[in-house]
């Protein structure tokens, strides 16, 4: 029996972009992928507007905790989507390496997260669920 894949998903405080889009690979990819999610210098709680866009869809993320990623994560995962291009992580990746380009939620309201929700949502249909 094969493994799932990994697919982390990396940003700064690993409250809002990393944590949407694990959210969205979870619920659009089933269990096709474990979806999986960190950050560089972890806030210390997901981003509200951020939890109330996925909540919108079906999936309460509120109980979540921002925690930061480790070389092990970055052992595991089958693919590493970087949510802000350029970010130094504290070791190499293993598999393959995606570096997307979305804002940072961090100051917004809900009405402001849904186009980003949409977008990664997107590039994830595009770029993982497609292959």
């Amino acid at each position: 029996m094969s493994r799932t894949p990994v697919v982390l998903f990396i940003c700064q405080h690993n409250a809002g972009r990393s944590q949407l889009g694990a959210a969205l690979l979870e619920l659009d990819g089933g269990e096709q992928f474990t979806a999986v999610s960190a950050g560089l210098s972890p806030a210390g709680e997901v981003n509200a507007a951020v939890a109330a866009s996925v909540a919108e869809l079906g999936l309460d993320i509120t109980d979540r905790m921002p925690r930061a990623v480790t070389a092990q994560d970055l052992e595991d995962a089958d693919v590493v989507v970087l949510m802000k291009p350029g970010l130094s992580l504290p070791a190499p990746v293993r598999g393959e390496l995606l570096e997307w380009s979305f804002p940072n939620p961090e100051a917004w309201d809900l009405d402001a997260v849904r186009p980003l929700r949409e977008a990664v949502r997107a590039r994830i249909g595009a770029e993982i669920l497609s292959h």
